[in-house]
């Protein structure tokens, strides 16, 4: 399977700790990124190892619910999700920086996702897997353009 990651970064002018209790309330997704919608805590859960949460992703001519376990939750280091617990795998690292905090989102389309979209879509699979890709490459940095603007807000 091909290697499928992209992360970029950007430097709020913040604390780790601010900045991590931002990115780790799933609940305020909606308000930064430009696919996913909405979210919430299954259950009312909170950001901690082995939490689920569903996200209510939407793009022209198509919404979808997907469900994410969270694998790190390490106050004002980093924040890591999988998306149906083992397809994709994203994160929010956190590093303190003269001017504030280096965020990095990185994004990981894991060997089971792969395998989850050959099986799915056949030979329709390298032109989604494709367009996943283009997606996250340019979600990651409209997204952090938007957490640095809330968080800077304060």
């Amino acid at each position: 399977m091909e290697s499928l990651t992209h992360a970029d970064s950007i430097v709020v002018r913040t604390s780790p700790e601010a900045l991590y209790a931002l990115v780790s309330d799933v609940t305020r997704t909606g308000e930064w990124s430009p696919v996913c919608r909405a979210c919430w805590w299954d259950e009312g859960d909170g950001p901690r190892v082995g939490a689920w949460f569903t996200g209510r992703n939407e793009v022209p001519g198509r919404t979808w619910e997907t469900r994410s376990q969270v694998v790190v939750a390490d106050p004002g280091r980093e924040f890591a999700w999988l998306v149906g617990g083992s397809l994709v795998r994203w994160a929010f690292t956190l590093e303190p920086v003269a001017d504030g905090t280096r965020l990095t989102e990185s994004w990981e389309f894991l060997p089971a996702g792969q395998a989850v979209f050959a099986e799915r879509y056949g030979a329709d699979a390298p032109a989604q897997v494709a367009d996943r890709t283009r997606a996250a490459r340019e979600g990651i940095p409209a997204t952090l353009a938007a957490i640095a603007g809330i968080a800077e807000a304060g």
